[in-house]
């Protein structure tokens, strides 16, 4: 009930500053108002995106590890949407390429049990090096996208909030000063104006500071998994190689 009547007063209390703003007090309100629905836009649908992007990157990476050969996750590779997958996909075609191997040999090697039986060059290993870490930086890229503007609204909101304020009590004053008395009855309404500017400055930011801090730390943890990947990656083919030689 009290829960109830507080909201109550709250909104009353904000109509009743929205109603008692001039122009630009009004001007600053709707814009804030529209960049809470871009930034809560931009949180959920690149909170939805991150967090299957991880899911599918730490399944990838589990299935990767089980399989005997680097090359046997290919086709799976091939359907799977993750940044970590992505980079394995960037590296395996390359590698394919340096064992004359084409797509559907793979899976015939992999049905049989067998594995790639070419021997790279230390420039060819370097070259697949540069590839994955290129296609890492690739992925970050498209991780990151939208995430300057979330954070954009959150170091910009409270200033125009604040610039609402000062221009709001600035014009109060004004108005106090124009009819030559100081009374809290002439001074209020404007002052409440320009407090709400600070107000919904804080909605935004507040909201947008946590958001932009979780994306930025799940965009971090994916993009340790591309690294570590990365190095697995590689390690992986200098084994097999190592397997070859014992051969010899």
């Amino acid at each position: 009930m009290f829960l109830g009547i507080g909201s109550m007063i709250a909104s009353q209390g904000a109509y009743y500053a929205f109603s008692n703003s001039d122009s630009v007090g009004k001007f600053i309100v709707i814009l804030l108002f529209f960049g809470s629905i871009l930034t809560w836009t931009i949180m959920l649908d690149k909170g939805i995106a991150l967090y299957r992007a991880r899911n599918s990157s730490e399944a990838f990476i589990k299935l990767f590890r089980h399989r005997k050969s680097v090359v046997s996750c290919f086709r799976e590779g091939e359907r799977d949407p993750s940044p970590v997958a992505k980079v394995y996909m960037s590296g395996v075609e390359k590698l394919l390429e340096f064992y004359a191997i084409t797509p559907e040999q793979t899976s015939i090697m992999n049905s049989s049990g067998q594995s790639p039986s070419g021997k790279l060059t230390d420039a060819q290993m370097e070259a697949l090096r540069t590839i994955l870490e290129r296609e890492v930086a690739d992925q970050i890229m498209n991780l990151e996208q939208r995430i300057g503007l979330l954070a954009t609204a959150v170091s910009v909101s409270p200033f125009f909030g604040l610039f609402g304020t000062v221009w709001g009590v600035m014009i109060a004053f004004c108005g106090v000063a124009a009819q030559g008395r100081a009374e809290i009855s002439a001074l209020a309404p404007g002052v409440s104006g320009a407090l709400l500017t600070t107000v919904v400055g804080l909605v935004v930011a507040i909201p947008s500071l946590i958001g932009y801090n979780l994306l930025t730390i799940t965009i971090r943890k994916i993009t340790v998994y591309m690294d570590n990947f990365t190095e697995e990656f590689i390690a992986r083919i200098k084994l097999e190689q190592l397997g070859l030689d014992e051969e010899v």
